[in-house]
């Protein structure tokens, strides 16, 4: 049962046995605090050396299940905050496949107003791509595309990114991390035995804080993601930050999956999150998926003394 129950994950996330269009990025629960992974455009916007470790053990209890690990290193260039660069590292499992993405980001920022800020960005990197057949188990063994296993297929990455805040109070972004379609292929003499197409991801973000009173913030917050051949994916959360230190949120993810989501401020400059998604499809509903879980550490140093208060996002 277990078995059936990976190939049909395996079927509708990635599909490596014909070329096809799928949903494939990485996916978040806590993605207000991992922006710069889906928009170089946020690079430096923390005003301060910002670097974030995140863990995501997605379906729990599934053999081959998807698992995420991602660093993110960014910080200003310049006192006044318009240049900023990032490294992002991303590392994603599924089945017989792992992905390893590199990536440098860089952003502009143009001061619009006395608290808006304007910043566009560039990701520029790569990624390696594994597929180990034999961690399959085949219905025919014997089938010529399954053979030949990818080992460290290098492809390269260029993504775009806008992002818009004023002051602490609000934020909105559009990116396309990677706008290259390129197709990961092996052969054997000239032969193509595999095909998986990587396909444009859009990604439409953002948030507000209302400041209930000086002990509470709210923030509402929103993330699109479209790709070409997969239903639109839309998450939505709303988190409460009380006293500066502990954040309590809930999310939904349509039509897939509830969450949960823990944060504290151990020390000004280091936080600790935790998540936990139970899906809502047939999927969530079998007794070996035991739900998602996410965890992730950010810590910050040299903050600009000027700023009161830790931002929301």
């Amino acid at each position: 049962m277990k078995n059936r129950l990976l190939i049909i994950v395996l079927l509708t996330s990635l599909s490596f046995l014909s070329e096809t269009k799928a949903q494939q990025d990485a996916q978040y629960t806590q993605y207000m605090y991992n922006t710069m992974s889906v928009n170089p455009a946020y690079a430096g916007q923390r005003e301060t050396f910002s670097a974030l470790l995140l863990h995501r053990s997605q379906w729990v209890g599934l053999e081959g299940a998807p698992k995420t690990q991602t660093l993110n290193v960014h910080a200003p260039l310049d006192y006044d905050g318009r240049l900023g660069l990032g490294l992002s590292i991303i590392n994603d499992e599924i089945g017989p496949t792992k992905e390893t993405h590199f990536d440098i980001d860089f952003s502009y920022t143009i001061h619009t107003s006395y608290e808006g800020r304007f910043s566009f960005g560039l990701k520029a990197g790569g990624h390696l791509m594994d597929v180990d057949y034999n961690k399959l188990n085949k219905y025919n063994p014997n089938d010529v595309l399954l053979q030949y296993n990818i080992e460290n297929r290098f492809e390269p990455n260029v993504g775009i990114g806008f992002y818009y805040r004023n002051g602490d109070k609000w934020y909105v972004g559009l990116s396309a991390p990677n706008i290259l379609e390129t197709d990961h292929f092996g052969n054997n003499e000239d032969q193509i035995y595999s095909v998986a197409s990587e396909q444009i991801h859009y990604y439409l973000i953002g948030g507000y804080v209302f400041d209930v009173n000086p002990d509470l913030k709210l923030k509402p917050a929103m993330l699109f993601k479209g790709v070409q051949g997969a239903p639109l994916q839309a998450d939505v959360s709303v988190n409460a930050l009380l006293k500066e230190k502990l954040t309590l949120g809930v999310a939904y993810r349509w039509s897939a999956a509830f969450s949960g989501l823990l944060g504290y401020q151990l020390t000004p400059d280091l936080m600790l999150g935790v998540a936990y998604d139970k899906e809502v499809t047939d999927l969530g509903k079998t007794k070996y998926e035991k739900g998602s879980f996410e965890f992730f550490l950010r810590f910050e140093l040299f903050k600009n003394s000027t700023i009161l208060s830790p931002r929301f996002f």
